[in-house]
């Protein structure tokens, strides 16, 4: 466990140097992206900006998170619950728990980023969700609970309907914090593709076995059962 720690730890070290701290969002770009998405500022009823990390009690056919961790029993979701929601009070970021860890594989890809969520969709959601998500404010994290399964619900803001500019409180700051997410994403994704490529593995033991003909100290050879050994 110390070990897996380290390494954990070790890992997003790295990663937060080679991606994290190299991502930069330009005033420029926050505006260009926001001049060629305007309709979608345009907010026609009263709506949720939510993210999401979700947990499920069994293993999954596809894990599309960063580190490949899924939960495979109902125990083990409910410890994966509490880590995670430790390492939110420990200041973690939610988009980087949920590339790392959310077992869903296409809101993981993008930080567990769901969008705006219409007053309409959440009235209609299962009660946990939607008990989760109305009336609390951004910023808070809760977990919604249903047959073995969690969804850790951030809400990230409350949105009232109406058209939106950059001058509108908040607007500015959650699209280069948005567009920021979606950069390390591909950057993470491309980084750590390109780690494994490169990877090299060697088994030593085998080596010297090739080397040596097969042979050990003293001229004997090498059984399958001793070479484990």
């Amino acid at each position: 466990m110390r070990e897996s720690l380290r390494r954990e730890l070790l890992t997003q070290k790295v990663i937060a140097h080679e991606v994290t701290d190299k991502v930069a969002v330009t005033d420029q770009e926050v505006a260009d992206f926001f001049n060629a998405n305007k309709a979608q500022f345009n907010v026609p009823e009263e709506a949720y900006h939510l993210a999401q990390i979700v947990i499920t009690p069994g293993p999954d056919q596809q894990v599309a998170n960063g580190t490949g961790d899924d939960a495979t029993t109902p125990q083990a979701a409910a410890q994966k619950v509490q880590m995670l929601m430790e390492r939110l009070k420990a200041g973690a970021r939610f988009s980087e728990l949920a590339a790392g860890y959310s077992e869903d594989p296409e809101t993981a890809q993008r930080g567990g980023d769901l969008g705006l969520v219409p007053i309409s969709r959440l009235q209609q959601a299962p009660p946990q969700l939607r008990n989760a998500v109305l009336g609390k404010n951004p910023g808070a994290v809760n977990v919604a609970a249903s047959n073995g399964a969690y969804t850790l619900v951030l809400v990230v803001s409350h949105e009232l309907a109406g058209q939106r500019d950059l001058s509108t409180p908040g607007m500015k700051e959650n699209l280069q914090n948005s567009l920021k997410a979606r950069k390390e994403q591909v950057l993470r994704s491309a980084y750590l593709t390109a780690a494994r490529s490169d990877a090299k593995v060697e088994h030593y033991l085998a080596r010297r076995l090739v080397d040596a003909k097969g042979l050990v100290a003293g001229g004997q050879p090498v059984t399958p059962a001793a070479a484990t050994k």
